[in-house]
């Protein structure tokens, strides 16, 4: 049995410890009410207990030592932003969950040292999956957890101040080793890249995120290492650059997923060295990688034929010419996010529409030289679309809101802020088709009024979320709908 619950209190969790004596699994996210005293009931009567989650709640020592001496069929635990916890009770834990324990998340827990990860290492022989969010965790915590958990397959770290020496350690031990994702760190290099890459044959997923000392050197080395590498995340690494995902193009055919956040070192002839191997890449997220441009976008297109998700967010090089190519290649895509992406035109969403018949997913935000034209085209040959989103579309109007009404009869979410062309003529017909609306984000629209938020509010039948200038909400709309409709804050739309 699974609990979730934002406001249980101890007196709760005691009845629920007294009533469900097998649970097997306690989610208790931001559950603030929730204490010691109420995790001790608990592991005093569910010792059946295999999942729990304490993610924001004020529990500590007393609880969890409780949990460790009690629940020795524990598996997965998580203790993110649990302030109250030490070395002491995860010590605990570790002891007397270690011959179960499978999955351990451990972030913001500023009492908690090296000390609790040699405790880890020592006992929990069979972990799996470990998460490590702290700049209070240093080499030696790590190379514990290394040195004693052989079975590791998934290892998130964000830990700023471990170096080469831990790093090394989990390429040389971590055979097993398939998800590896390293956040911030900044007293590592190539050398921690380079022993990972000789080491763990079998890694699928890796994430680069603000590694500052990485470079295309560490990159060669995980391409050459890694054939059986699935899944790329580089973001903000800024000694890596074109080379090193040219490496990655030419070795790691089997890639399926690759993301490329701020990568501003990174050309058009990494992403074409993919397109020519990556035949499997079935997503690609590019953010804000200026060097990037249309050349990249054809490749990708006309080599990646399985392709499902592109996401070219502020990418300012590329236009139409890339997305025609992907409308021409790619009939498998389903979601498309090209916002603020200035230089596509309508003519890249009449490709789109001609060619992407399953597409659900449509972000045009901020592609201002699109117009009725490509969004019509999309509302005619689009029809499992189910979210869109074409705000600070200057040049949309009613005409293609009444499309979409009658092409995109599943569309359940639609953003519209900043259309100065839409009126509440155009958001009628769009209602009037769109059935199963869920969701209308429509702010700073000029020519919609009350009337036309009166419409949708007494049109859509599933309608669950309203955003809306708080002027144009009248006082019957505010006491029929007043729980669904929100308003918009300062910055929300901040390009």
């Amino acid at each position: 049995m699974g609990l979730e619950s934002k406001c249980l209190s101890d007196a709760g969790l005691a009845v629920i410890a007294d009533g469900f004596t097998k649970l097997e699994k306690l989610t208790l996210i931001w559950c603030i009410n929730a204490t010691n005293e109420g995790l001790k009931s608990v592991a005093q009567k569910c010792s059946s207990l295999k999942s729990l989650d304490l993610q924001g709640c004020e529990v500590g020592d007393q609880g969890i030592c409780a949990i460790g001496e009690c629940c020795k069929q524990l598996e997965d635990v998580n203790f993110r932003f649990c302030e109250g916890l030490t070395d002491t009770g995860l010590i605990k834990l570790a002891v007397g969950c270690g011959p179960t324990l499978k999955s351990l998340g451990v972030s913001a827990c500023d009492k908690v040292t090296d000390a609790s990860l040699e405790a880890v290492g020592s006992h929990c022989k069979i972990l799996e999956s470990l998460s490590l969010d702290s700049e209070y965790i240093q080499d030696k915590g790590v190379i514990a957890v290394a040195e004693g958990c052989a079975c590791l397959k998934n290892l998130s770290l964000k830990c700023m101040f471990v170096t080469d020496e831990a790093l090394t350690a989990v390429g040389n031990l971590c055979v097993l080793l398939e998800s590896l994702a390293l956040y911030s760190f900044q007293k590592s290099s190539d050398k921690s890249l380079c022993a990972i890459g000789k080491g763990c044959k079998k890694l699928k997923s890796l994430i680069l995120n603000d590694c500052y000392f990485e470079s295309d050197n560490g990159l060669d080395a995980v391409a050459v290492g890694w054939s059986e590498l699935e899944r790329l995340e580089v973001n903000g690494c800024h000694n890596i650059s074109t080379l090193g995902l040219e490496s990655i193009g030419r070795s790691c055919m089997r890639l399926t997923e690759l993301a490329l956040l701020y990568c501003n070192q990174v050309s058009d002839n990494a992403l074409i060295e993919v397109g020519k191997t990556c035949k499997y890449l079935q997503a690609l997220h590019l953010v804000k990688c200026s060097l990037i441009g249309d050349d990249a976008i054809v490749s990708i297109a006309i080599g990646c034929k399985n392709l499902k998700k592109l996401h070219i967010q502020k990418c300012y090089e590329v236009g139409s010419k890339g997305i025609i190519a992907v409308g021409e290649n790619c009939k498998y895509l389903t979601d498309l996010d090209i916002s603020f992406c200035d230089k596509v035109r309508d003519e890249a969403l009449v490709a789109i529409s001609n060619g992407c018949p399953l597409l659900r997913h449509l972000n045009v935000s901020g592609c201002d030289r699109i117009g009725n034209t490509g969004i019509t085209a999309v509302a005619i040959g689009c029809p499992q679309l189910t979210y869109l989103d074409v705000s600070f579309l200057e040049n949309l109007g009613d005409m293609a809101l009444a499309e979409i009404g009658k092409g995109c009869p599943l569309l359940r979410d639609i953003v519209l802020s900043h259309c100065r062309g839409i009126t509440d003529v155009g958001l009628t017909h769009l209602v009037n088709g769109c059935k199963f609306l869920e969701s209308c984000c429509m702010a700073f629209c000029k020519g919609v009024t009350a009337a036309g938020v009166t419409t949708v509010v007494s049109t859509c039948t599933y309608i669950k979320k309203i955003l809306i200038e708080e002027s144009k909400v009248s006082e019957r709309t505010q006491r029929r709908a007043g729980s669904i409709i929100s308003y918009p804050r300062p910055k929300m739309f901040g390009i």
